[in-house]
């Protein structure tokens, strides 16, 4: 008999009109020991799958069979891990571990229940914290003390709800390695939610996708080969990582483009020319200095970044967060930055936008220094900045009707519905922003930003607050348009396959403060560029290997040698050096 098993399982919510069928016909045996990751886009019912394993819901039509008798409603022996971190905001640390502990052992002595929860406390991590309250903790930190209060029940089945998805992509990685060993430790059946790829690969035996879509079903297992403990970096040369990895994305590609193709119009854009890109006046000259040292035609010096530095005051003195950072941009050029929380990308986007006044150097735009913000330069924030109450069309021409005032109706309607049709929201364009799901407002976004045909692109980790899933088909998206316009654009991201995607050069940041730049990383990868032609180019890992090692090479506030970053650059040289003899060889 099988330790888990769920059978013909459905699941909807609401009656009538108002039904909405979530889940149909679910089977899956878990054997003991094991670990599952189901995989699979937002709304799929993921979570609703989870509460019916914990017994927090019941199926309308199956059931689940737990140690070999159906599961009735909750247990200590089914250990819940959330997506949100559910702490008591009042206790701290080992108060909210203790908790759970005195509510599951309360036969035990006083010593013993807090030696056990002692025990999970250290194992993530957490003994320096122990009498720290919530709001005293990062939300890396607020994760552990969910994941140890989970453990300390001593659960023999671990159910985790994406647990790691509300953190930043470097936080991710660090916390999936930390939680590989502890499974590794703690040796439990582990059923895990997760919408990242790698990290399902990382930590399962098993990957099982979710189809999305209403009464969505289990698709096709993948079975994970590897031998544990993993290494993130090693499985990077691994042929059959490379090879699971590109199967499982392309499934989920695939069934998420079945969900509905996005719509294009047939509009041709007018030919219009927005107000910031009209002759400068006679006395908008650049200083006589900045034109002597300009040798070069604008286009290779289309945005100069010259010895850019940036300051806070702070009541323990002057911060200084940037210091020296020196960059010369082609026009059309796309450039990522990365780096670890607190190297100052943001703090370089946000002077480059005009919104934080620069401490010492200079940003020229085409020949004009930047001093203060402007239509200009189009910014897409981690976080849509919508009118909730305007359509996706209301909120686009806000930024049309300011950056072309000469333009007729007509013309405005044209530039709107072609970029919004461009995002995929053709059919979804006089619908109000407060009824958008937050992929849905990013698209807005996007489509804004593009509208204005800006001089300058400036993107600040636009698809953070997103699921990895969504955040695939919103890259792809973002590349098309992009393609179409050949704009300047500069990106801020935590994430290393983005930083790729994206890129005619990775700008990799030194850690803060004083940050600067650490290493520049030209990606010669053919455009048009997608996530699944990537994964197919024999290079592309080679490029991942490179963020990968440095991102490494900087962990916990390390400050390399030039010596150690130029040996991870002639590391990536080696191995592509090795692929093209590879090739030209087979042919």
């Amino acid at each position: 008999m099988a330790f888990l098993e769920i059978s013909n399982i459905s699941k909807s919510y609401g009656e009538g009109a108002n039904r909405t069928d979530v889940l149909d016909d679910i089977n899956l045996k878990v054997e003991d020991g094991e670990f599952i990751a189901i995989v699979g886009f937002s709304g799929t019912g993921k979570t609703t799958l989870i509460s019916l394993l914990a017994g927090l819901i019941e199926p309308d039509t199956g059931g689940v069979v737990f140690k070999g008798k159906e599961i009735d409603g909750p247990s200590p022996e089914r250990g819940v891990v959330f997506q949100s971190y559910s702490l008591m905001p009042w206790l701290t640390v080992a108060g909210n571990v203790g908790l759970a502990v005195d509510a599951v052992f309360k036969k035990k002595p006083k010593s013993e229940r807090k030696a056990i929860a002692d025990k999970y406390i250290d194992m993530v991590g957490l003994a320096h914290a122990m009498d720290r309250k919530p709001a005293e903790l990062s939300g890396g930190m607020r994760q552990r003390v969910a994941v140890a209060r989970a453990l300390a029940m001593q659960p023999d089945l671990l159910l985790l709800d994406e647990p790691l998805s509300a953190l930043d992509a470097l936080t991710r990685a660090k916390l999936q390695d930390e939680f590989a060993a502890i499974c590794e430790q703690e040796k439990k059946t582990i059923f895990l939610i997760t919408n990242d790829v790698d990290e399902a690969i990382l930590l399962a035996d098993r990957i099982i996708p979710l189809k999305p879509g209403t009464k969505a079903t289990l698709g096709p297992e993948f079975k994970v080969p590897f031998a544990r403990p993993r290494d993130r970096g090693e499985l990077n040369h691994d042929d059959d990582f490379i090879r699971l990895r590109a199967e499982v994305t392309a499934y989920l590609m695939e069934v998420g483009a079945e969900r509905g193709a996005d719509l294009d119009r047939d509009i041709v854009l007018p030919n219009i020319v927005p107000i910031t890109q009209r002759l400068p006046k006679k006395d908008d000259r650049l200083p006589d200095a900045y034109e002597r040292a300009a040798q070069s035609p604008i286009e290779d010096r289309y945005l100069d970044f010259s010895q850019l530095k940036k300051v806070y005051p702070t009541p323990k003195g002057p911060l200084t967060v940037v210091d020296g950072f020196d960059l010369k941009m082609k026009k059309g050029e796309f450039v990522t930055l990365i780096g670890h929380s607190g190297c100052g990308k943001s703090t370089v986007l946000s002077m480059v936008a005009g919104l934080n006044p620069i401490t010492k150097g200079a940003i020229v735009l085409d020949g004009t220094h930047v001093t203060q913000a402007g239509p200009d330069r189009a910014v897409v924030f981690q976080a849509p900045s919508l009118m909730p109450w305007l359509t996706a069309y209301e909120n686009v021409e806000l930024g049309v009707d300011k950056v072309y005032p000469d333009a007729s109706k007509s013309e405005k309607n044209d530039v709107i519905e072609y970029y919004l049709s461009k995002v995929g929201l053709a059919d979804a364009i006089h619908k109000p922003a407060a009824d958008m799901s937050n992929g849905m407002k990013q698209r807005v976004g996007i489509a804004r930003a593009f509208a204005l045909s800006p001089k300058l692109l400036l993107l600040d980790e636009p698809f953070g607050m997103l699921d990895s899933l969504t955040r695939w088909e919103l890259q792809d998206v973002l590349m098309d348009v992009w393609t179409r316009t050949q704009v300047t654009a500069v990106c801020v991201t935590h994430d290393v396959d983005e930083a790729i995607l994206l890129a005619d050069r990775v700008v990799m940041m030194s850690n803060g403060p004083n940050a600067k730049i650490g290493n520049i990383m030209e990606v010669d990868l053919p455009r048009p560029r997608s996530r699944k032609a990537l994964l197919a180019h024999p290079d592309y890992y080679a490029y991942r290997e490179e963020l990968l090692d440095f991102l490494e090479a900087y962990e916990g506030g390390a400050n390399p040698s030039s010596e150690q970053l130029q040996s991870i650059q002639q590391k990536r040289a080696a191995r592509q050096a090795r692929q093209k003899a590879a090739v030209e060889a087979a042919e």
